[in-house]
């Protein structure tokens, strides 16, 4: 009888070690598979930012001198070509009316940068803002639509490229938004009605959700100020 119980005891204790063992390797396994998922979630989002940084660098002005050099060199491989090179021709062609098309569209955005502020500071938006300010009073929906038509009309596809980086709650958005109107964080906290603290800790935690690592709030300002 006692062989008996012994041997219940060893099978018991067998099946507990092997029931251990399949929670351990498939804990383990979900958490690799988690920790892939991150990863490429990270990689997604980084490669996002790198986009669109160079579709800023795209808009500088060193980068609408080389497309006009490109232009140049293109008139005059153009000037030299005879009749017979048609399909050539056309294909330059091609390529110059592109360099010019992006020209055009790059300096348009940057005279709409460049009179960023003044465009902002002059809105009726801007002036709503102040008045709530005054007034102690947070933003309404409508504040909200009019700001972010202001915000996307001088910086083409802000809202787009900013909720193409990450999942974002209301207040995440918002905050974005009153920063790259230059509203200062202690009226962030009045317009969203939220405490300075939780206005501080939304814009640093955004900053690591996006890049991965630690960072102050005012990295996540000089991030939105930059795209």
């Amino acid at each position: 009888m006692i062989q008996n119980m012994m041997t219940i005891l060893t099978q018991r204790e067998l099946f507990l070690i092997v029931l251990c063992t399949v929670t351990y390797v498939a804990l383990f396994v979900v958490a690799v598979q988690n920790s892939r998922r991150k990863i490429l979630l990270l990689e997604e989002r980084l490669n996002k930012v790198r986009a669109i940084q160079e579709d800023l660098q795209a808009q500088s002005r060193q980068s609408i001198e080389l497309n006009k050099n490109k232009i140049a060199d293109l008139e005059r491989m153009l000037e030299k070509l005879d009749d017979e090179n048609s399909v050539l021709r056309l294909e330059l062609e091609e390529k110059k009316a592109r360099l010019d098309y992006n020209n055009k569209v790059a300096i348009i955005e940057q005279e709409k940068r460049q009179q960023a502020e003044t465009l902002i500071f002059s809105s009726d938006i801007y002036q709503q803002i102040q008045v709530n300010l005054d007034k102690g009073r947070m933003m309404t929906q409508n504040d909200w639509t009019e700001l972010t038509r202001l915000i996307d009309g001088i910086y083409t596809g802000f809202t787009e490229k900013l909720y193409s980086l990450c999942k974002l709650s209301s207040q995440d958005y918002y905050v974005s938004l009153l920063i790259k109107a230059r509203i200062q964080p202690k009226d962030i906290a009045t317009l969203t009605a939220h405490s300075k603290e939780s206005v501080a800790s939304t814009r640093s935690r955004l900053y690591q959700k996006v890049f991965g690592r630690k960072g102050s709030s005012k990295d996540w300002d000089d991030f939105i100020l930059s795209i």
